[in-house]
């Protein structure tokens, strides 16, 4: 099962780091979308949709929203605005989360699942083409780098020293090493990255937004599995081999491009 799923991460890095560098604006638009919609589609498994019309609706909403936003990405005011927004849902989810540990056999709603899932799929997407838009592809690949680094940290200091569990009724298998491994490989590529992207005399804001964007990927991680939990499901779904579904690759980054891109607003104003 590792070997499959480093051999799954290596092809999708290779093409991740392909579409940033290489594609035009329309085009990392394009592949977004192509990673989007896939994943609204298991979202709504998590919604407990039923119906191919009412599946096909929402990812629908999904993409109509976007393709609406798409020729206001150049009004500064309106994505900040809507990152901030996005970012203090995030902060809300804490507390989303905070209640389902405290009890597990809670089940959420419909609606507010599937409102959640307009936000932590449509705003992403505005995200990262708004980061590409104002800082350039190198800013964009360095954030899936950041969460990429803390995600297989997490992993593997959590198998190594893990001993203290960080959220067992939702993920029994993250453990508050784990969280020092990632916050350490966050540290250590921000410091990296305040020096290759020239973060100038700002470099301790720069490392700070780094490692607050880590906490809130391992939130977007946790939100997931919680409601995979709810669902009874391991997996988001099966696209990606040895890696279950979309959303199980893009849980971390939901969360990770709304705080990274307004943390670097506010460093360089």
């Amino acid at each position: 099962m590792l070997k499959q799923r480093i051999a799954t991460a290596s092809v999708l890095a290779l093409l991740v780091i392909w579409v940033v560098l290489k594609l035009p604006t329309v085009g990392f638009g394009l592949a977004l979308l192509a990673v989007i919609l896939p994943g609204a589609w298991e979202w709504t498994r998590l919604i407990g949709l039923q119906s191919m019309r009412d599946r096909l609706l929402y990812v629908g909403v999904i993409l109509a929203l976007i393709l609406a936003i798409w020729p206001l990405l150049d009004h500064m005011a309106l994505v900040s605005g809507l990152l901030a927004l996005t970012v203090l849902g995030w902060c809300g989810a804490m507390f989303w989360l905070r209640r389902y540990a405290k009890c597990p056999d809670h089940q959420d709603r419909p609606l507010p699942v599937g409102i959640a899932g307009v936000v932590v799929l449509a705003v992403p997407w505005v995200a990262l083409m708004g980061l590409r838009g104002e800082f350039g592809p190198g800013y964009v690949l360095f954030l899936f780098l950041l969460v990429w680094a803390a995600d297989v940290s997490a992993y593997f200091a959590g198998r190594r020293w893990g001993r203290r569990k960080l959220a067992p009724a939702i993920s029994p298998g993250k453990t508050w090493e784990g969280v020092g491994g990632a916050g350490m490989a966050a540290l250590a590529l921000a410091l990296a990255g305040a020096a290759l992207l020239d973060a100038g005399p700002r470099w301790p804001a720069f490392v700070a937004v780094c490692l607050v964007t880590v906490g809130f990927s391992i939130a977007g991680d946790l939100f997931e599995s919680m409601l995979k939990r709810q669902c009874g499901v391991k997996d988001s779904g099966s696209l990606l081999p040895g890696h279950g579904g979309v959303l199980d690759r893009v849980d971390s980054l939901t969360a990770a491009a709304p705080v990274f891109l307004l943390g670097l607003y506010g460093v360089w104003g």
